[in-house]
């Protein structure tokens, strides 16, 4: 079947339409380089455009109704978002699923050390990587430290043009011939990814009320001493705050365009944040009287298996899918689960572009390519499908039906060849309710790498596509 480029299809209008959601997309990649700087930039938006917390209504004793917009929030790394629709809740949603977290380098519990003159923090990196692709560019440290009192501190460092930048080290070429004949899972090993943080030591000399600590810490790792003393002054945090901290090292730097014709973006966290983005948008251009109830979940953890309290997996999607009833008051345990397999959902997630520098790892009748438009994964899972969700093809065909009519442009792709590996989304946890699901997303290039490109006009196109899906009424109607 012949692929279509999306750029040849674009007159004027449509490309400064593409210009504007790039540049917002931007500004939403350059706010939110962890899950909670995410769900920060994003409760912000949406309670500006009418969106209330359940748990407000839930005090206030208040009802839903058609067309209310309501949201909750769990542990600050995960949201839910739905606007209420004409019809009851028990004939189902129509809903887009995508995860805000990202592969990145995870500060860990005992992190601070020196040797050797430097003063380092020790990582636990976080989801797919390629380790090597993490040393000597300038890295960000971004989260929060949670003080026994309470207290919450904000760390991002790294970002502004005064900020200090992080980095971890790697052999010269002069004397990496041993590295170099290395596989490339070991040239450089987790252990070594280690954040060097400081060189110079501390100096108290002529200091007359220079604490007794700074003086032991200073004769023993004088390094180590410099940073936790500018740790105190500039952030009032100690030592053991590091115990209950959350702090992620990222790349630092803006998204920017790439290509001398703009037409790509280059920025960390596009897996996934790009399909949670198109999915926030096309939330906020619904019109304000719908007919099916429209739910956007942007969830944690998904790098990791989905796991835990703000994954996929917890029951966060579903209690709150059981307070939007109880609110409607239409709550029961059958109507729920009626609801949830009645529904639809696109879940939202990104695939694998074709590079023709490594044309062998795709097959090319069944890749998606950058400025193709939207891409839909019928199944993703590894070798033999393992571990994926299979959309039947009734669902397929119903998809293909709303963008033929909506004027989408789309593509349909497999992550790569059949024997060389895969992925994996929530898709097949949405599915165990029963509902039809199909993966869908942008076409990425350097997926999991610390700079990953997206093509404009696809992530236009998805946004189009999330939008269109939103104004249907399910496959059964």
């Amino acid at each position: 079947m012949e692929k279509k480029n999306v750029w040849e299809s674009y007159d004027e209008k449509k490309l400064s339409q593409v210009e504007k959601f790039a540049k917002e997309y931007m500004q939403f990649l350059d706010e939110g380089k962890t899950e909670r700087e995410c769900i920060d930039t994003i409760v912000n938006t949406i309670e500006k455009a009418g969106y209330v917390e359940l748990q407000a209504l839930q005090k206030k004793k208040k009802s839903v109704r058609p067309g209310d917009k309501v949201y909750s929030v769990w542990m600050n790394k995960s949201v839910v978002m739905f606007q209420a629709g004409e019809k009851p809740l028990e004939q189902g949603m129509n809903i887009l699923g995508a995860h805000l977290d990202s592969p990145r380098l995870d500060v860990k519990q005992n992190p601070l050390y020196e040797d050797g003159g430097f003063a380092y923090l020790d990582t636990h990196y976080y989801g797919g990587v390629k380790k090597y692709q993490w040393v000597t560019i300038p890295l960000a440290l971004h989260g929060v430290v949670m003080k026994k009192d309470g207290t919450t501190i904000q760390i991002n460092i790294g970002e502004d043009e005064d900020d200090p930048v992080f980095f971890i080290s790697d052999l010269l070429i002069h004397l990496a011939q041993e590295q170099m004949e290395k596989k490339a899972n070991k040239v450089i090993e987790g252990e070594a990814l280690d954040l060097i943080v400081g060189n110079r030591p501390l100096t108290i000399k002529g200091e007359k009320h220079s604490k007794k600590e700074d003086k032991e810490n200073k004769e023993k790792d004088p390094v180590k001493a410099g940073v936790l003393r500018i740790l105190k002054e500039d952030y009032d945090m100690e030592e053991e705050d590091f115990l209950s901290a959350e702090l992620e090292v990222v790349p630092a730097g803006k998204a920017r365009e790439a290509g001398f014709d703009r037409s790509m973006i280059l920025a960390y966290g596009q897996d996934d944040r790009v399909c949670a983005f198109s999915s926030l948008k096309a939330m906020l251009e619904l019109p304000e009287s719908i007919e099916r109830t429209a739910c956007c979940i942007l969830v944690d953890k998904e790098e990791i298996g989905s796991v835990g309290a703000t994954g996929m997996r917890s029951r966060f999607f579903e209690n709150s899918v059981a307070e939007l009833m109880e609110l409607c008051g239409c709550y029961s345990e059958l109507t729920m689960r009626r609801a949830l397999a009645a529904s639809t959902m696109l879940s939202s997630d990104v695939s694998s572009a074709f590079d023709p520098t490594y044309a062998s790892s795709f097959d090319k009748k069944n890749v998606a390519y950058l400025g193709n438009g939207m891409v839909f994964n019928k199944f993703t899972g590894s070798r033999g499908k393992s571990g994926s969700n299979d959309a039947n093809a009734e669902y397929v065909a119903y998809i293909r039906n709303i963008f033929e009519k909506e004027k989408v442009i789309f593509q349909t792709a497999e992550l790569g060849k059949v024997d060389l590996g895969g992925g994996g989304t929530i898709a097949y946890i949405l599915a165990l309710y029963g509902m039809n699901v199909i993966d869908s997303g942008v076409a990425v290039l350097n997926m999991h790498a610390p700079w990953e490109a997206t093509s404009k006009a696809d992530v236009y196109e998805t946004k189009r596509g999330y939008s269109a899906f939103l104004k249907y009424n399910g496959l059964e109607a």
